[in-house]
């Protein structure tokens, strides 16, 4: 009824697929929309301080209209008004915009590329294009696409927890055929075809029922949450001080106007007049706790990972954890695959050793005679994962597979294997697939009458020690003397030396009156002691271009690469020699270690020795998960590469999983934080330089915003209790918070990454998130804006000439001067926070467009308000000359900053010297560790 061929699958043409999906649907679920624009107005809505000024805008447009009349009375409460809802919708298109991007991230993560079986041919489809009738291989790693039935199988165990929540593992026969959608493949291989689609399966049900946003908040956000609200704390205690002493003021007579007469005189101000007055104070001190709250802090790591993912995305790494984009800034060391990740996984053979002696070329069948080739191409026929497809009309053979698996099966084809007539002449009878662990799989085939043939296919030196005898070319049998042991060794040895995989070929004869009948041949185990060597292949994998500058740029930013790989240590070396891991070839143990001896050790020798790993061969993924643990223990940030089954406890122990796109099974990448979409370790590096951007960009927020919260602070608090009134405003103030918060934090959460970034060690677990650096920047720039307004505020008029204008005119005109040279000392605040520890901080300002946008952007409404719209900011225009001396001003803040990176900062943290000297003053004697003890897993600091 589904017109579907078991072995060559559906046609796939375009009407038939069209048909499939109009019968059965496609195979996607509907999402849960995310949340609407509206929603996120009205969470920005939701901050306290914005209500209150809300409120406040309400109570001065009621009374301003009802002293002043609706003509001139409405300014100042609409103007605090608009500056609010201003606030309030940048914020909530910026939240919009983030939420947007993760959303379409998140439906990148879903988007499964898996083979299909089609006209007889495997193809590579995207999981949302599989349709009901699609006949899918099936392998080790694999997520089950689709509900379906099970065609045909060898050993193939299902992991169904994801739906029943029972980690049993399930086997699947003919008598269990059911598989179930979003299920993984535990063991074996086989065949399915999909029976239904999207949400007609179990898990598009499941999936359609819950939400995809999870809210996750990095360590960094939660971090940065902390010292929002204890900035907050500041600020707000600091604005109920200004409070009660403007309210003081202003009810004792010691607040005046600007031509000076007293703004409050007992018993002859109107009810009105004196509610506008505590109105207008409490505005002021509302507008402080506005400037003092840095709302803008976890908006800038919001905005930071946003931005990173979707470049990373480019930069082929899919982030699955937001927490990792974080991690990666501070890792330490890698562990990688070798395969795929350094080399190209494009493999061939390029040497054989077959009948006891090396083969002129490695596909001349001649040497051999009929029987040794008849048995070599049925364990390559046999004995593999991988399949061929022979178009008619004579064109070339289309091989799919593993890489190891196509290289073997191409080899195949060139000894004059007839893939499909060779599977036909024998049937399998048990298989067991290849274990990472065993590092072999084999596979029992049943020719006609009572011979059953036992082939084994792995690593060289592992399929020898289990021979007993081996096959010369003419097909006799001989004993494996110590001499031949150590002629096969020999040339094990020395095709490893030339950095080539060896693969070995084996097989056992043995009767089927001994094989158990079906229903107990799942439990069969097949001999594999005594075992005739057929011989052996030496596989190619060249190194990837660029690999070594990509090892040499991560040793130059003090991050240790270390290769585990499951080859023997030979091929391990040569490889690790070409990618610039090791410059040495003669390296002992423990610098280059076979797994074995590496899990044998104690756990505190395995510590020891994990520090000075470079290479580990023929090791196994417990031997990686050991790496990995011991790693940690010394208190490396550890990221490591991953693409088998296996290798998802080492994926999960690690700080970040980083596992392969194209080779990696869907297990892997499950257990992973980042998939690296094109398998190459230059993406690995590439995350790096992305992890340490979004800590260095985070940091350059941090400067700048806490430089403008301290100078704004300063500014309005020393004025308002001086002279009981502030130079700038609500609406002003407000202003100055949009740039400060959404604008300040796109223009500089935004920045890419650049080699400078991999010049620095890397960023510690626990390294204070305000460095000396910053400290020394933030002070020498708070002191000089905090200086330069003072003055303005309190000498202006005459600095200003303004001494023969009318008083109240004179007063805005200071305000208006002092409110544009504020503004403009963050313009240049900006530029000069671009580069905390550089002396040109203009260096690559060319690039970045968003930057210049955005500081055009300001520039320009700063002029606009400043010369359009006074009556709502409560100023009044500049000349020309004022504008340049503003100017000026802001701008002198360049060389001061210039010199002032010139002053040495200690290398110690100011915190960590504080918390020392307390120390010191209690016990008299510091302790040597006072500081480097990690308190979640007791660490030690790297």
């Amino acid at each position: 009824m589904l017109k579907t061929d078991s072995e060559k699958g559906i046609s796939g043409d375009d009407s038939d697929l069209i048909a499939r999906k109009n019968t059965f649907g496609s195979n996607t679920y509907p999402r849960k929309k995310g949340r609407s624009f509206l929603a996120f107005v009205w969470d920005a809505c939701k901050d306290l301080t914005l209500i209150i000024l809300m409120v406040a805008a309400a109570v001065s447009l009621a009374l301003g209209i009802t002293t002043e009349g609706i003509k001139e009375g409405w300014y100042d409460g609409a103007s605090i008004a608009f500056a609010v809802l201003l606030v309030v919708f940048v914020t909530a298109i910026s939240d919009y915009k983030q939420s947007l991007q993760f959303q379409n991230l998140n439906e990148e993560k879903q988007n499964i590329r898996l083979e299909v079986v089609r006209g007889g041919r495997r193809i590579t489809v995207s999981i949302y294009d599989l349709v009901v009738g699609d006949v899918v291989p099936l392998k080790i790693g694999d997520q089950v696409p689709a509900d379906g039935i099970l065609i045909n199988g060898h050993s193939l165990s299902i992991d169904e927890s994801s739906m029943t929540g029972e980690s049993k593992i399930v086997h699947k026969d003919q008598k269990s055929p059911f598989l179930m959608s979003g299920c993984k493949v535990a063991d074996g291989y086989g065949t399915m075809l999909v029976t239904a689609v999207g949400v007609n399966t179990e898990w598009g049900l499941l999936m359609a029922s819950i939400s995809e946003d999870s809210g996750e908040e990095t360590p960094l956000q939660v971090r940065l949450n902390g010292v929002a609200t204890f900035i907050g704390m500041v600020g707000l205690s600091v604005a109920l001080a200004v409070l009660v002493v403007l309210l003081a003021r202003y009810f004792t007579g010691h607040t005046y106007n600007p031509d000076g007469s007293v703004q409050y005189v007992k018993g002859k101000m109107g009810v009105g007049q004196t509610i506008r007055g505590v109105v207008r104070i409490f505005t002021v001190a509302v507008t402080i706790v506005v400037v003092a709250v840095p709302e803008g802090l976890p908006l800038a790591v919001t905005l930071t990972l946003a931005f990173s993912m979707r470049k990373m995305m480019k930069d082929k790494a899919l982030v699955r954890r937001l927490s990792a984009c974080e991690t990666m800034g501070s890792a330490t060391t890698i562990c990688s695959d070798k395969t795929g990740t350094l080399t190209l996984n494009q493999m061939t053979v390029v040497e054989a050793y077959f009948g006891g002696k090396k083969m002129d070329s490695p596909d001349n069948a001649q040497m051999l005679s009929a029987d040794v080739t008849s048995l070599i191409v049925e364990g390559i026929a046999q004995n593999t994962s991988g399949s061929i497809f022979e178009p008619e009309g004579g064109q070339e053979p289309e091989v799919t597979g593993s890489p190891t698996e196509k290289a073997i099966l191409s080899w195949g084809l060139k000894l004059g294997m007839k893939f499909n007539e060779t599977r036909l002449k024998s049937s399998i009878l048990h298989v067991f697939p290849f274990n990472s662990e065993k590092k072999r799989g084999g596979v029992a085939v049943h020719l006609d009458g009572p011979e059953v043939h036992i082939h084994w296919k792995g690593a060289a030196e592992i399929i020898l020690d289990s021979c007993t005898s081996w096959l010369d070319t003419d097909g006799s049998k001989h004993s494996m003397t110590p001499e031949k042991i150590a002629e096969f060794k020999k040339f094990i040895e020395d095709m490893a030396v030339a950095s080539l995989r060896c693969v070995a070929f084996a097989y056992i004869t043995h009767e089927m009156d001994d094989v158990p009948n079906e229903d107990q041949r799942a439990e069969w185990k097949l001999p594999e002691d005594n075992l005739i060597m057929l011989g052996i292949v030496g596989i190619k994998d060249p190194c990837r271009p660029g690999v070594r500058d990509s090892v040499r740029l991560c040793q130059a930013a003090g991050i240790k690469v270390r290769m585990v790989t499951g080859d023997n240590l030979q091929t391990a070396r040569a490889i690790a020699l070409e990618c610039g891991i090791l410059d040495d070839p003669n390296v002992l143990e423990p610098v280059i270690i076979e797994g074995k001896a590496f899990r044998v050790l104690s756990d505190l020798e395995r510590e020891e020795a994990a520090e000075k790993i470079s290479v580990m061969g023929r090791s196994s993924p417990n031997d990686k998960l050991l790496l990995v643990k011991a790693l940690r223990a010394r208190g490396h940030v550890v990221a490591v590469t991953g693409d088998g089954t296996n290798d998802a406890p080492a994926l999960h122990e690690a700080d970040i999983g980083l596992s392969m796109g194209i080779q990696g099974t869907e297990v892997a990448k499950e257990s992973s934080d980042i998939i690296i979409l094109d398998d190459n370790f230059a993406s690995v590096v590439r995350v790096v330089r992305w992890g340490r951007s979004v800590y260095a960009n985070i940091q350059k927020f941090i400067q700048f915003q806490l430089t403008v919260n301290v100078a704004a602070l300063i500014i309005n608090v020393v004025a308002a209790v001086s002279s009981g009134n502030v130079p700038l405003n609500a609406v002003q103030l407000l202003w100055v918070n949009l740039i400060m918060d959404t604008l300040g934090a796109l223009a500089l959460a935004t920045e890419p990454p650049t080699n400078h970034l991999m010049e620095r060690p890397p960023v510690g677990r626990r390294e204070p998130l305000i460095t000396n650096i910053m400290w020394r920047n933030l002070i020498i720039m708070a002191l000089f804006q905090v200086s330069v307004l003072l003055t303005l505020n309190f000498k202006g008029i005459s600095l200003l000439q303004l001494k023969n204008d009318d008083p109240a005119h004179a007063d805005k005109v200071k305000n208006t001067f002092i409110f544009n040279t504020f503004v403009l000392c963050q313009v240049f605040n900006e530029f000069n926070s671009r580069k905390p520890d550089e002396l040109n901080i203009f260096k690559g300002i060319s690039g970045n467009h968003l930057f210049i946008g955005i500081i055009a952007i300001t520039v320009v409404l700063q002029a606009l308000i400043v010369e359009f719209l006074g009556k709502f900011a409560s100023t009044v225009r500049l000349s020309w000359q004022l504008w340049l001396v503003s100017i000026g001003l802001a701008f002198f803040g360049w060389p001061l900053a210039f010199v002032g990176k010139l002053i040495p900062v200690p290398k110690r943290p100011l915190g960590e010297f504080f918390a020392c000297c307390c120390i010191c003053k209690g016990s008299k004697q510091a302790p040597d560790d006072a500081t480097s003890n990690d308190k979640e897993d007791n660490k030690p600091e790297p």
